[in-house]
């Protein structure tokens, strides 16, 4: 099988001759262990595609360290623009702020279309801060949660904004051939609970998340989910909502084994080894026991691919991400 396929079986809820394997470096671990990385599971032949401008740096490496994904960022998106200083003061305010588009298609598929000529991988965009985290980063984390309960209807207004925006984003770079999933992030939990009641996740960002995986699914695309924290109380809805793959799966948390047993069937999980403890804290010998622990509960009849809990930071040491990697690929 490709590493496509074998993706794709995960996702299918299908048992493949090998787990999938889905390595994220956060950008202080790249920047501190890339060249070493790089030393390490470097490819000749993805070396030379890098030198040659075709795989860019971050997919080689990755690919060389036996990664079924390839990650891409240069997709076309939106961000706020000229945000005034004052949107983060605690006044609501009553304006929306205006946005700009960024980025190219033909730059975002000449990407795919060399990642699809010289790898087997699947391929996903990652677009990681979507309606939620918009809407904080421009009004700051506390502000919004205060909108959300005190003047919902600015809230509301917000993020329906977002949600368009996303929307009219999504239905261009979605077109594009050879794309097999997109990544939606959005942190709704703390380490304890849900960042706002379930009932106002439900009536503010669960409408406007729907209408964003709809339409991936209907260009045929799977739809990835990020959420740190602690979001049980509404598992239920995102497998309601046809959410296909749940990252990133925190056993500081959340009981993933529980979350294997109860949403197993309807969500493909992609992390679950503690970038909290046994990284960071752990020898080798309990990196590569929990990565065995690990895998072999959450793959049952497919449904996983086996990653950190989080993308991996610069506090974890060397040989505890090689023996993560060793002890993935050997499995």
């Amino acid at each position: 099988m490709t590493k496509r396929e074998r993706v794709k079986a995960a996702i299918a809820h299908k048992t493949a001759d090998k787990v999938p394997t889905f390595f994220h470096l956060a950008p202080d671990g790249l920047q501190k262990y890339g060249p070493r990385l790089w030393e390490r599971y470097g490819r000749e032949d993805m070396r030379k595609l890098h030198a040659e401008g075709r795989i860019e740096y971050r997919n080689a490496l990755y690919c060389g360290m036996g990664n079924h994904v390839a990650l891409l960022e240069n997709f076309p998106w939106w961000d706020w623009k000229d945000l005034p200083a004052s949107y983060k003061e605690a006044e609501t305010p009553d304006f929306i702020p205006a946005a700009y588009d960024f980025g190219s298609l033909e730059v975002f598929a000449e990407s795919i279309r060399n990642l699809r000529e010289y790898t087997d991988m699947y391929i996903l965009a990652e677009v990681w801060t979507s309606d939620f985290e918009k809407a904080y980063f421009s009004r700051g984390l506390e502000y919004f949660l205060a909108d959300m309960a005190g003047e919902p209807e600015f809230a509301r207004e917000l993020l329906d904004f977002i949600t368009e925006k996303n929307l009219s984003v999504l239905k261009e770079f979605i077109k594009t051939p050879g794309l097999d999933g997109v990544l939606l992030g959005n942190d709704w939990g703390s380490q304890r609970d849900l960042l706002m009641s379930p009932k106002t996740w439900r009536t503010l960002l669960k409408p406007g998340a729907k209408k964003e995986y709809d339409l991936i699914h209907e260009a045929g695309l799977d739809v990835w989910v990020h959420s740190c924290g602690d979001i049980r109380k509404i598992m239920p809805d995102l497998c309601e909502m046809g959410a296909d793959v749940l990252n990133p799966v925190q056993p500081e948390c959340m009981d993933i084994y529980e979350l294997k047993e109860r949403f197993g069937a309807e969500l493909t999980f992609w992390g679950g080894i503690s970038t909290q403890r046994t990284l960071p804290f752990g020898t080798t010998d309990e990196v590569r026991e929990e990565t065995r622990r690990v895998t072999e509960a959450m793959s049952q009849n497919g449904g996983y691919i086996i990653a950190a809990a989080q993308g991996i930071q610069a506090d974890v040491p060397l040989e505890n991400i090689c023996a993560l990697v060793d002890e993935a690929n050997e499995l």
